[in-house]
């Protein structure tokens, strides 16, 4: 398999090479699921169909996200396989940057991959990895998502689920949660679910989060507020829907 180094920054497919050397690597270490191969590859088609650019749109929601995140009395970062794989140091940024904490949440759960998810997040920095004690559930969800950490996204008022399933989306939503979701396809339940979808790349959305929670450290509640309140969602998704749309103008 080719090393990440190896991949040259100015090849034309180079973060789409990059995501895929990633999530192969995260298989190798029995951190994805084999099923994470597969729904990698459909959110890279619909990156591609939105030109593999963060869009004006999106890069609002990141802003918006951030200001919710750092609003928020008891923020968590949900990972699964692919995030883990994905973007394990820029998720452990983006809890620093906004106090949040992070849970490990998985659909084809084993104790051994929570295990090795959990290791591979300490290897780039978290400190605390919720998500192995799970001792509570997400009301109506019988599968292995439904398990939680009860101090963790369990008692969260503000959950970042990136990649998410729809069912657990809605579900969480039943709970009262704010929702963020990170998800390519605008069509998809997870993001018309969520308080603020963001139709973007996972690796372009997380740093961007951290960068917009860092510039907003200052900020008064007052002005982060403001920022979620003027975000538009039905834009937003509608925006994304019509770049899509309009790929061949």
């Amino acid at each position: 398999m080719t090393d990440e180094g190896e991949i040259p920054e100015d090849h034309p497919r180079y973060q789409s090479l990059l995501t895929r050397h990633r999530i192969e690597e995260g298989v190798e270490k029995g951190i994805t699921s084999k099923q994470g191969l597969i729904a990698e590859g459909r959110g890279e088609s619909f990156d591609y169909l939105l030109g593999e650019e963060t869009i004006p749109s999106a890069d609002e929601a990141e802003r918006a996200a951030a200001a919710q995140l750092l609003l928020a009395e008891h923020a968590v970062l949900s990972v699964n396989g692919n995030v883990a794989a994905l973007v394990p140091g820029e998720i452990v940024e983006l809890a620093e940057a906004t106090g949040a904490d992070i849970e490990v949440n998985l659909f084809n759960r084993t104790d051994e991959r929570m295990q090795a998810i959990a290791d591979h997040l300490r290897e780039h920095g978290a400190e605390t990895v919720k998500g192995l004690t799970a001792d509570a559930r997400i009301p109506g969800l019988e599968h292995e998502r439904g398990k939680v950490d009860e101090d963790g996204i369990y008692a969260a008022d503000v959950v970042l689920v990136p990649l998410e399933d729809g069912d657990r989306a809605e579900a969480l939503a039943e709970m009262g949660k704010t929702e963020l979701v990170i998800d390519l396809n605008p069509l998809s339940r997870s993001p018309r679910t969520t308080a603020i979808p963001i139709i973007d790349n996972l690796i372009r959305a997380v740093p961007n989060m951290t960068a917009y929670a860092r510039d907003l450290a200052d900020a008064s509640r007052e002005e982060l507020k403001t920022i979620v309140t003027e975000f538009d969602r039905e834009k937003a998704l509608e925006d994304a829907e019509n770049a899509i749309r309009d790929i061949e103008d």
